[in-house]
């Protein structure tokens, strides 16, 4: 009986860290930042797409006189119920660090961090594009 038992949780336990794993279903490959547009505040420079653990994190600026007047965040992963949950607390929270900072040099928000570390590359590579810090 103890042989079943054990042999029955170790089956379990294996299923569900095979249902539990998850691969990327977006196979895009990282894009070079480049202008995206010019609006009437200043251009916009869209970072490279970071490929995370949970899926791709692209973030865009728009640059006037120097500064970001605006930061968003096209591409974030959005495929489920915990990743909306997560990240509709750490968007708007990383852009506005982001506005606050003028740079890359943000703290990554708790809870979200496989997202802030994609979207930190994604800002970095678009602030290079613009030529700022």
């Amino acid at each position: 009986m103890r042989r079943i038992t054990l042999w029955m949780l170790s089956t379990v336990a294996v299923l569900v860290l095979l249902f539990s794993y998850r691969t990327s279903t977006n196979s895009a490959a990282p894009a070079a930042a480049a202008v995206a547009a010019t609006t009437g505040g200043g251009k916009t420079y869209t970072g490279s797409a970071v490929s995370t653990r949970w899926g791709d994190v692209q973030v865009a600026i728009t640059v006037a006189d120097g500064r970001i007047t605006s930061v968003s965040v096209p591409v974030y992963p959005n495929e489920n119920g915990r990743d909306q949950q997560i990240n509709a607390r750490a968007i708007p929270a990383l852009v506005q660090e982001t506005l606050d900072a003028q740079s890359a040099d943000i703290d990554t928000v708790s809870g979200a961090t496989v997202t802030s570390d994609g979207y930190l590359q994604s800002l970095q590579s678009a602030l290079d594009a613009a030529h700022l810090s």
